[in-house]
């Protein structure tokens, strides 16, 4: 299977007017039009939140054969894409994800009377299902803050001081001053990092993914078909999820027992490449410790080492990650600067790397991305892609 066409909602803070549907469909006309393909062509469609059936009656899709959406993050839309295309349910899925900033993640999110009415209900939506989450927030385990909790044991466990996490965004922040489409580009410094707001000890307002309105699409077909299509296709060589049987946030044994490791196992068994292989790595960062525990986890190095694995491969002269002085890490500012996008943002850009279209950030010779997306707890995801000729 190959992605062959990429559209983008173009990532922003302040963009008025803006819904979800409004901008998966930006992005899946974009997406359809790079690819040279009609709505028409579309047989099936996968995204989050928007529901399928929104999206195929806002581009007059006829009818469709397979429709699915899985919940964030992106990796989920991948493998169902291509399971449906490799089982012949779909010869040709328009896939997508949107990120779209609720009341709680800004004041100008908080004033839109629209976004308000979106977001009605609060708490941890996994309360409805009847496992015991009811309640988010600064007193609880779930969501967003266990990820500080987590944090606090890897450093305390390692003697790592908070340089480490610094590091990770630092490498997101000078990775997205070349990036026209990153929200955050001014410079940062380690002492800017360190004088940081603190939201959780010890994650600061630099450790955790930017809320953002955007959307990414992506067509994805069979290999064969994608010969006669405009653009080099991006092979999807290999995709797996991953987790554990204690997959929550506040039941996970530890971070040696992890949807990670689930998914690193799997994904260098189903792959005829290696870490050697890999041309530029996308560590998934909603928040900073989350990169650190993938370095170990794909292979580059020991567990508890991912601290000291960035601070030796740390370019003080470009102010960014070079792993073995070659492969960059998340060159167009990941979550932490280019925007929180679930993913979708990582998947974008190893598509234009590998097509050879990422301009100044273009990493050279590109052949092979490895996209390791989700966190510790219930959606580590892994996937590797290469350049099709």
């Amino acid at each position: 299977m190959a992605i062959v066409g990429l559209g983008r909602s173009p990532y922003s803070r302040d963009r008025a007017g803006a819904t979800p549907g409004s901008l998966v469909l930006e992005a899946a006309v974009a997406a359809l039009r790079d690819a040279g393909l009609a709505a028409t062509d579309v047989d099936g469609i996968c995204g989050s939140a928007v529901k399928a059936q929104y999206v195929q009656a806002g581009l007059g899709i006829p009818q469709v054969s397979w429709f699915a959406n899985p919940p964030m993050v992106i990796g989920n839309q991948v493998v169902a894409a291509v399971a449906a295309v490799a089982s012949g349910m779909s010869d040709t899925v328009l896939m997508y994800h949107h990120a779209y900033r609720g009341p709680g993640t800004s004041r100008a999110a908080a004033s839109d009377p629209a976004r308000r009415r979106s977001t009605l209900g609060g708490g941890d939506p996994r309360s409805w299902w009847g496992t015991g989450h009811n309640e988010i927030g600064p007193r609880s385990m779930f969501g967003a803050v266990a990820y500080a909790a987590w944090a606090d044991r890897y450093l305390t466990e390692h003697g790592y001081d908070r340089t480490a996490l610094g590091r990770v965004a630092l490498n997101s922040r000078t990775n997205a001053a070349a990036n026209p489409n990153a929200v955050f580009r001014e410079p940062m410094s380690m002492d800017d990092y360190l004088a940081g707001r603190m939201v959780r000890d010890p994650l600061c307002v630099y450790d955790m993914d930017v809320p953002v309105d955007g959307a990414d699409a992506f067509v994805v077909t069979t290999t064969e078909r994608a010969r006669d299509l405009p653009h080099r296709p991006v092979l999807i060589h290999a995709a797996t999820l991953g987790h554990t049987d204690f997959g929550s946030e506040e039941q996970l044994v530890d971070l040696d027992h992890s949807g990670q490791q689930v998914v690193c196992d799997r994904l260098w068994d189903k792959s005829e490449l290696e870490l050697a292989d890999i041309d530029v790595y996308f560590p998934y960062e909603g928040f900073s410790n989350i990169a650190l525990a993938w370095f170990e986890n794909v292979g580059y190095c020991g567990k508890g080492e991912g601290g000291a694995f960035v601070a030796d491969h740390w370019d003080e002269a470009q102010h960014r990650i070079l792993i073995n002085g070659r492969v960059p890490v998340n060159p167009h500012g990941g979550s932490l600067s280019e925007g929180g996008t679930q993913g979708a943002g990582h998947l974008h850009e190893a598509c234009l790397q590998l097509r050879g279209q990422a301009n100044e950030r273009q990493v050279a010779e590109c052949r092979a991305a490895l996209v390791t997306s989700g966190g510790f707890y219930f959606n580590s995801q892994g996937m590797l892609f290469r350049s099709g000729v």
